[in-house]
């Protein structure tokens, strides 16, 4: 999912350059939206991780 918003980022770096304003905010606010949702979900599975592992 970090790749898609990287992906996203990248586009609207572009279409910046090349002047096209409306896909530069529709991209933008896309790759902002899924950089949060791969934080959360990093965070989500990141402590429930932790607790689920067993000594042998």
């Amino acid at each position: 999912m970090l790749k898609y918003s990287m992906l996203f980022l990248i586009i609207a770096v572009i279409a910046g350059i090349f002047g096209f304003a409306g896909i530069v905010s529709a991209a933008a606010g896309i790759a902002k939206v899924l950089f949060f949702v791969f934080i959360v979900l990093f965070l989500i599975s990141f402590f429930m991780g932790r607790g689920s592992k067993t000594r042998v």
